[in-house]
């Protein structure tokens, strides 16, 4: 089969890796006109069965040297005392198997693992879909248009793929009551590799080292009602209205926005679709499903849903109509999870009140006298998002079909 995919990030790349072993042709679109690498964006937790799917595409020893190194966190609390405990401990509900990497890091090495085999087009999109009786026919932003077997959008929570053949954003997208805010400043505190938090009501903010000597990553969590802020000029000024009245060393960290080359927001908010396929398209990560930015699990089940996807493609003799179903069946417990997860952990990352602030901040200090068994219960979230995936059958992708 000759297969596009739109999106190069996370998904994409998984899903490009298993079809090409299976001895399909993939042509791979992204909007961007570069790969985003480095330590861009965000951290990503890769949680148990994603990273098993590493594993098996031969990657885990770029993973585990590209992971991020963290020692300790820190809750900085203006007038009182901080609160300061080892990362690990806080750490230990998430998973037995985890690792955390920027998500430039884990696109890089995705990448570098399908280039030689896979067609990557950069800045570019797809324009328009038509499916017929011999396939889908598409037409890219750059002009040509050809026909492919299959389509598969990976191409995040605003996917151009899905508004093609599903139709506007809003009548998929669940706002989950709070934004996203990431950019990069000059690491003006020396972190090491300490893990920086304040926490207000409605707001939180975090500041952590990169593997880039001299700079951090600033991460601000806050509640508000849905408004559409696409203008990165109208997201700078209103990440400085919610932030304006902040302390500790906030101000310092808004002074860089305008400067900032890598700055992001975004709403935090769930795609859910009954279904996710439609006829020869289908989408894979946050395009059809995902907790939603910010509160955990998101890349990891891109993984694990772009891995299954190749292996059902695989089972059913690349029959889309067979393939499809499946793949979302095997998925459903997992999506469904998700959307569960992403509200529950959403409520405890935002403060509600001066007492979760208060609280969170006992919690800190209780957890490293507690016996290991309490320490993953309660850094779990009530199983929290490795939880999601337990269940998902990561079946040989046959590869094996030979």
């Amino acid at each position: 089969m000759h297969v596009l995919i739109s999106g190069a990030s996370v998904a994409g790349p998984v899903l490009a890796y298993w079809l090409h072993r299976n001895g399909h042709r993939v042509t791979v679109v992204e909007r961007t006109p570069e790969l985003r690498v480095g330590d861009g964006g965000q951290a990503v937790d890769l949680l148990g069965p994603a990273v098993e799917v590493i594993a098996r595409m031969g990657l885990l020893p770029q993973a585990e040297a590209a992971r991020t190194s963290t020692d300790t966190m820190t809750l900085i609390r203006p007038g009182r005392p901080d609160v300061t405990i080892d990362a690990a401990q806080l750490l230990a509900g998430i998973s037995d198997r985890h690792i955390e990497i920027m998500r430039g890091d884990l696109a890089r090495i995705l990448f570098d693992a399908t280039r030689e085999d896979v067609t990557y087009t950069f800045g570019t999109t797809i324009e328009r879909l038509q499916e017929h009786a011999g396939g889908v026919d598409a037409t890219l932003s750059d002009g040509t248009t050809a026909t492919f077997d299959l389509v598969v959008g990976a191409d995040g929570l605003h996917s151009g793929v899905r508004r093609l053949v599903f139709g506007p954003e809003e009548g998929y997208s669940h706002f989950l009551g709070g934004y996203l805010a990431v950019f990069s400043v000059p690491d003006f505190i020396g972190l090491d590799e300490r893990v920086l938090g304040y926490n207000t009501v409605d707001r939180a903010v975090a500041l952590y080292p990169t593997r880039t000597p001299g700079r951090a990553r600033v991460v601000i969590l806050f509640r508000g009602p849905r408004s559409e802020h696409r203008d990165p000029a109208a997201q700078r000024q209103l990440l400085r209205t919610v932030c304006a009245d902040l302390g500790w060393e906030v101000p310092r960290l808004l002074a860089h926005l305008d400067t900032a080359d890598d700055f992001y927001l975004d709403s935090i908010s769930q795609i859910r679709l009954p279904s996710w396929s439609r006829g020869r398209i289908t989408l894979a990560g946050d395009a059809g499903y995902g907790p939603g930015p910010a509160v955990g699990g998101g890349s990891s089940l891109a993984i694990v849903g772009a891995y299954v996807l190749a292996s059902e493609l695989a089972a059913a003799g690349d029959d889309a109509s067979v393939a499809f179903p499946a793949y979302e069946r095997a998925l459903a417990d997992a999506v469904a999870a998700s959307r569960t997860i992403g509200p529950s952990v959403l409520a405890t990352l935002i403060p509600r009140s001066d007492l979760q602030v208060w609280t969170m901040a006992q919690a800190m200090r209780l957890l490293p006298r507690l016996p290991r068994f309490l320490q993953r219960k309660l850094t779990s979230f009530g199983g929290g998002p490795a939880a999601m995936l337990n269940g998902v059958d990561l079946r040989d992708p046959l590869v094996l079909r030979s």
